[in-house]
C-alpha cells in the first residue's frame, strides 16, 4: 500500500499499482531437469517452448544449449552442457556443473514434463501480457492528438494477436541458423508432395508448375480488365484449396493443414450470396443465371443440391463488408487465424479497400499504405495473400491487348510490394467484340477461324515472380459457367516467356 494526499488535506491509502512479474523458478528448472535425464522430453515440449519463454536468463541460456546439442544429434547433458556453459560467468554464479547436475538428479517426474513446460509457456504468455497492458496504459493516458485511438487499437489487437500466436511480445532478429532451418522445412514439404510444391496448391496443374504453389507470406496481386475472369479464377483458386484441406496434428498439439489451406475471403464487390451462386454454378456445371432465375429443371435441381453437399462443409469463409479499410481487414484476418487456422486470403479487389484517413486525399498513397498493409499482413499471418486489381484503361489502346505490369492501376506500388504479378488475358473476349458483317464472307470465315482457335481458352500471364520464372500458362475457361480448368491437352499448347 502507498499513501497519497488528496486535494482537501486528507491521506489516502491506495494500492500498489506496480506489479511482480509472473514466474516459476521451480517449474523451469523442473522441465530443464527433465530434459537433461531424458533427451526425448525435448521432442515433446520443443514445438512450443523457446528459450525467450525461460523468466531466468540462465535458464534461458541452458535450454538453448540443450536445443542446440539435441538438434544436431548429441547428447545433452550436465558433462556435454559444462563444456559449453563452463567459461559463462552467470552459468558459474549459480553453481556451474554442479547445478547443472542438481538439475537431472532432482527432477520430480519425466511424465509431468510437458505440464512444467507449459507452466513455463503460459507465464511467459501473462509477462507479455502485461507488457502489453502496461504500454496501452500509458499510451491511452497521454492522449496526443496525432495518435488517434482507433489506431491505438488497431495496433494493440495486432500485438495481442502475435502475443496469442507465438507466446512472445516483439520480434527481433533471427540467427541465419534458424532461418536456414525454415527454408529446409520448405523444401521438405515439398520433397514430400511429390517433389511439386511447397505451398498451398490452385488445382490449376500447370499455374502450379510454374509457381510452386502459393506460398507462405507471399502477396499475390491477379489483375486483370473487367470481363476477364479474375473473380472467377480467386473463387476457384479458393474454393479448390478449401476442398483439398487436410488437417494434421503436430507434436505440440497444434494444427496445421497437410494439404489445401482454411479459407479467407473479402468480397468487396459482390455479396457473400451471389459468390456463393457462382461456386455452385461451377461444381452443378449449371449457368448461375439460370439458377438465379429458377429456369431449371428437376435433374438440375438435383444436380444443384448434389453440389450444395459436396460444398457444405468446405472450410471457406466469406466476409462481404464493403467499405472496409486496411486496418479492419487485418484485424478481421488476426481473428480468423486465431479461430480457424486461416491458411489463404483472398482479397476482391484492392482498390475497394480504403487507407487511414490521413491517405485518403492522396490516392497513390493510399494505395501505397494498402499494399505495404497486406504484404505485412501476409508476413504477419505467415498465409499467402491474393489480392485481386483492376487494369487501367490504356490496355484498351493497343492492338496487343495482353497485359503488362504499366497497366497496374496506381502500378509503383502493386509491382513494388507483389511477391507475384499475375495478369487474366482472354482473347475470345476481344476477338468476339471485332465480328465483321457476315456479307463480307472472306472476312467473316477467317474471323470464325480465329474464333474456333481460341474457344474455351484463357491465358494467366505471370508479369513478375520474385522466387521463380515468369511467362504465359494456357488454361480451359468454360464461360457458361464461369470456371478455369486444365486444359486437357497442355502440351498442343506453346508456352511463351517473356
Amino acid at each position: 500500500m502507498s499513501i497519497s494526499l488528496m486535494p482537501d488535506g486528507n491521506l489516502q491509502n491506495t494500492p500498489d499499482t506496480e506489479q511482480k512479474e509472473p514466474f516459476n523458478i521451480g517449474a523451469e528448472q523442473a522441465i530443464l531437469g527433465a530434459i537433461l535425464f531424458d533427451n526425448e522430453i525435448y521432442y515433446r515440449v520443443s514445438g512450443f517452448l523457446k528459450p525467450e519463454h525461460f523468466y531466468d536468463p540462465v535458464h534461458q541460456m541452458i535450454y538453448e544449449a540443450c536445443d542446440k546439442l539435441i538438434s544436431s544429434g548429441r547428447l545433452a547433458s550436465p558433462v556435454t552442457l559444462n563444456t559449453y556453459l563452463a567459461d559463462n560467468p552467470a552459468v558459474g554464479e549459480i553453481g556451474g556443473s554442479k547445478y547443472l547436475t542438481e538439475l537431472a538428479q532432482s527432477v520430480p517426474s519425466t511424465v509431468g514434463a510437458s505440464d512444467y513446460a507449459r507452466v513455463v509457456f503460459d507465464l511467459s504468455v501473462c509477462r507479455g501480457l502485461l507488457h502489453l497492458g502496461s504500454e496501452m496504459v500509458e499510451r491511452a493516458r497521454i492522449s496526443d492528438i496525432d495518435d488517434d485511438p482507433q489506431k491505438q487499437v488497431e495496433e494493440a489487437e495486432a500485438k495481442l494477436y502475435k502475443l496469442a500466436e507465438t507466446g512472445k511480445y516483439g520480434g527481433g532478429f533471427k540467427t541465419f541458423e534458424s532461418a536456414l532451418a525454415q527454408a529446409i522445412n520448405v523444401a521438405n514439404a515439398a520433397f514430400e508432395r511429390g517433389g511439386g510444391l511447397a505451398g498451398v496448391a490452385t488445382g490449376l496443374t500447370e499455374l502450379d508448375k510454374k509457381l510452386g504453389g502459393l506460398h507462405k507470406s507471399d502477396l499475390i496481386v491477379l489483375a486483370g480488365r473487367p470481363s476477364m475472369g479474375k473473380t472467377a479464377l480467386a473463387t476457384n483458386i479458393a474454393v479448390n484449396a478449401a476442398k483439398a484441406y487436410r488437417p494434421e496434428r503436430k507434436a505440440d498439439g497444434s494444427i496445421s493443414a497437410a494439404e489445401g489451406a482454411v479459407v479467407g475471403f473479402f468480397s468487396l464487390e459482390m455479396s457473400a450470396d451471389q459468390l456463393a451462386g457462382r461456386i455452385l454454378s461451377e461444381f452443378s456445371e449449371i449457368p448461375s443465371d439460370k439458377i438465379r432465375r429458377g429456369d431449371i429443371q428437376k435433374h438440375d435441381f438435383e444436380r444443384i443440391y448434389e453440389a450444395a453437399q459436396t460444398l457444405n462443409d468446405i472450410p471457406l469463409y466469406i466476409d462481404d463488408t464493403g467499405g472496409l479499410s486496411i486496418a479492419q481487414l487485418a484485424a478481421r484476418a488476426r481473428r480468423l487465424k486465431r479461430q480457424h487456422t486461416l491458411g489463404l486470403l483472398v482479397v476482391d479487389y484492392l482498390q475497394l479497400l480504403s487507407g487511414s484517413s490521413r491517405s485518403s486525399d492522396n490516392r497513390v498513397q493510399e494505395i501505397t499504405e494498402i499494399t505495404v498493409g497486406l504484404k505485412a499482413l501476409a508476413k504477419e499471418l505467415e498465409v499467402p495473400i491474393i489480392a485481386l486489381s483492376q487494369l487501367s484503361r490504356q490496355v484498351e489502346q493497343r492492338d496487343d491487348k495482353r497485359p503488362q505490369l504499366a497497366d497496374l492501376r496506381e502500378s509503383g506500388s502493386i509491382e513494388q510490394d507483389a511477391d507475384v504479378v499475375m495478369f487474366v488475358y482472354r482473347e475470345e473476349y476481344y476477338l468476339s467484340r471485332t465480328e465483321p458483317d457476315m456479307n463480307k464472307v472472306e472476312q467473316y470465315r477467317e474471323w470464325q477461324e480465329k474464333m474456333e482457335r481460341v474457344h474455351g481458352l484463357a491465358e494467366v500471364v505471370i508479369g513478375k515472380q520474385r522466387h521463380g520464372p515468369i511467362g504465359n500458362i494456357k488454361v480451359a475457361f468454360d464461360a457458361n459457367i464461369v470456371k478455369f480448368g486444365n486444359l486437357a491437352n497442355p502440351d498442343y499448347y506453346a508456352d511463351s516467356e517473356y
